[in-house]
């Protein structure tokens, strides 16, 4: 028998309902989107056109609404494309100024390689609020730097993280996504108030760590000692030369002797011809060159190291590093060698699942870019099969009897196939019985 519960337990239950998703609403309604980009109608008022390279012989990059060449809606799925080869492209939106100390601070984007660029980089950056971001470029500075570069084989993800006016790359380089031309792939850099990293390629973690261990940003606490200097009697040679170590008398060093079996041609005249000198080999008394052999050096000393100072620069009190105190603008800064690069869909905000509502757009772009990918790849097979089997036709009408060859060998091929198949049955069935 099991009761029907009390009103009191009802009660209790609903009140402790209303009271999550009380705390739940309080959490949207706390979530923060700093900026947010679709690059829908009216993008163009939004975004300022960089000219820091414009110059009479220079250029900067155009930049065009596209969709690419799979999409599902094309007004949806428009993005902000390079449209030029060899050009470098800025491009730059400002927000209202914030700072991420003791929140979460998280950075989504997604970009589309539509040919492969060779050399160029598809990242972003976000960083202080600028006066003139016509002006935004290599010089202006950032923040953060975030997303896929390349030169040829050369390839990596950058994240790189300002700190006292020096920007820091990751110790070790982040894995190249940006796979496949036509797919959209989705980055993510989620940075917490912990000074912990977490970076997302298409959803999937590549990296989670932190600031202090995997960036140069902590001062170390003691340094080399740029007075100390090596004496000049020290002594950093382990080994020398025996002194007592003699060259045997029959050593030989001579790698080539005049040959003993040569002779002066009789047609040589020596007012002609000048003297006749007779030709070299190998000598087969050849030892190489004689070295004496080592020993420990007494007078070694080991070898030499500086001596280490307290860093003026560290500082026991931990300081945060993750904290930015001015975010205010984000931006597109590359060099791309042939374009053809769609951004889309970029947000900042401290909420991961303002972020996540953001990615259901490309979840389904992607996954309808990939079937498309596919059906090409299947549709260029087939056409390449049906090529190959006119091909064979034709041949077969010019030189009937090497297509008759042709078959033969088909025939052969395959009969020592099923050969070799019916020796492994038997063999297998053999073991088997045994």
């Amino acid at each position: 028998f099991t009761p029907y519960p009390s009103r009191l337990t009802v009660q209790r239950a609903m009140a402790s309902c209303r009271t999550l998703a009380f705390l739940s609403s309080l959490a949207i309604a706390s979530a923060k989107v700093h900026f947010s980009e679709t690059f829908g109608d009216g993008w163009e008022s939004r975004w300022t056109l960089s000219k820091w390279k414009e110059g009479e012989k220079e250029k900067m990059g155009k930049w065009v609404a596209a969709s690419g060449r799979w999409f599902l809606d094309e007004a949806e799925d428009q993005g902000l494309q390079t449209a030029q080869i060899m050009k470098f492209y800025g491009i730059a939106a400002p927000f209202e100024s914030f700072s991420n100390e003791g929140k979460d601070l998280v950075i989504q984007y997604q970009v589309k390689y539509e040919k492969d660029l060779g050399c160029g980089g598809g990242y972003l950056k976000i960083g202080p609020k600028q006066d003139d971001l016509t002006k935004f470029g290599d010089p202006t500075p950032y923040n953060i730097m975030f997303g896929p570069d390349q030169c040829n084989a050369d390839k990596r993800t950058h994240l790189i993280f300002t700190h006292k006016g020096k920007n820091y790359l990751k110790k070790s380089e982040l894995p190249y996504k940006q796979e496949g031309e036509g797919i959209s792939h989705l980055y993510r850099l989620v940075l917490k108030p912990d000074d912990t990293v977490l970076v997302e390629v298409d959803q999937e973690k590549i990296y989670e760590g932190s600031l202090s261990d995997d960036w140069d940003m902590v001062p170390a606490k003691e340094i080399v000692d740029p007075n100390d200097k090596k004496p000049d009697d020290w002594v950093d040679l382990e080994k020398v030369a025996d002194p007592e170590d003699k060259k045997p008398d029959d050593w030989v060093e001579s790698k080539k002797i005049v040959d003993p079996t040569a002779t002066k041609p009789e047609e040589w005249d020596d007012e002609e011809d000048g003297d006749w000198e007779p030709p070299k080999v190998d000598n087969p008394e050849f030892k190489g060159e004689w070295k004496a052999k080592m020993i420990p050096n007494p007078a070694y000393k080991g070898v030499w190291v500086a001596k280490k100072i307290p860093n003026p620069d560290f500082s026991d009190s931990q300081e945060a590093l993750h904290k930015y105190s001015d975010f205010g603008y984000v931006g597109i800064d590359v060099w791309q060698v042939k374009g053809g690069t769609i951004f889309d869909n970029i947000i900042i905000t401290d909420s991961i699942d303002e972020a996540e509502s953001f990615a259901k757009r490309w979840k389904a772009l992607h996954e309808h870019e990939q079937a498309e990918k596919k059906k090409q790849e299947e549709g260029e097979s087939a056409s390449f099969a049906k090529a190959r089997a006119a091909r064979a036709a034709r041949d077969a009408i010019k030189n009937p009897k090497k297509a008759e060859d042709d078959d033969a060998d088909d025939d052969d091929a395959a009969d020592v196939k099923d050969v070799k198949e019916g020796k492994g049955k038997a063999k297998k069935k053999s073991d088997e019985e045994l």
